[in-house]
């Protein structure tokens, strides 16, 4: 009695059975509840909204820089190096465009952009682009970017944009 006035409670220190009810509900017990999906989630990365790769190999950017075909319209440069199937884009944005947020705003608004222009014309003529900006495409709007974008990727592939063959 002396240890329950300094307020210490008894513990029993026996295990409970085994077979002794859990706390917890079952997940699916309950009539009303979502249920789970039967297969797994996919693992590792998703792959890019729409059709539109990535480049990331050295190997693409050195046959760019030697082979491709550049046009620059505004503040937007793009380098077209053909190839048959993927559209694959690569982005450019140097230090001079200024800080990381603005730059990072300026990759943002080129991606989407190269998602609208492929979208709205039918699909992007195929092979590797790389997207290259000078210092006032931070002071640019969405819609002049993509009008800069537009007129450089028409210039470099060599056909209007939304025409097939």
């Amino acid at each position: 009695m002396a240890e329950e006035a300094r307020g210490e409670a008894h513990i029993p220190a026996q295990q409970p059975s085994p077979g002794a009810p859990s706390r917890l509900p079952s997940p699916h017990e309950h009539a009303r509840r979502a249920r789970d999906h039967p297969s797994p989630s996919p693992e590792g990365a998703r792959p890019p909204l729409g059709l539109i790769g990535r480049i990331g190999d050295r190997a693409t950017f050195e046959t760019l820089r030697r082979e491709g075909r550049r046009a620059r319209r505004g503040s937007v440069t793009v380098v077209h190096l053909p190839a048959p199937g993927e559209v694959r884009v690569a982005y450019a944005i140097g230090r001079k465009v200024g800080t990381a947020v603005l730059r990072n705003r300026v990759r943002r608004r080129l991606r989407a952009a190269v998602r609208d222009l492929d979208v709205s014309t039918g699909g992007l003529p195929g092979g590797a682009y790389l997207v290259s900006v000078g210092p006032d495409a931070a002071r640019r709007s969405y819609w002049q970017l993509r009008d800069d974008l537009a007129t450089a990727i028409a210039a470099a592939t060599g056909r209007p944009l939304g025409a097939t063959g």
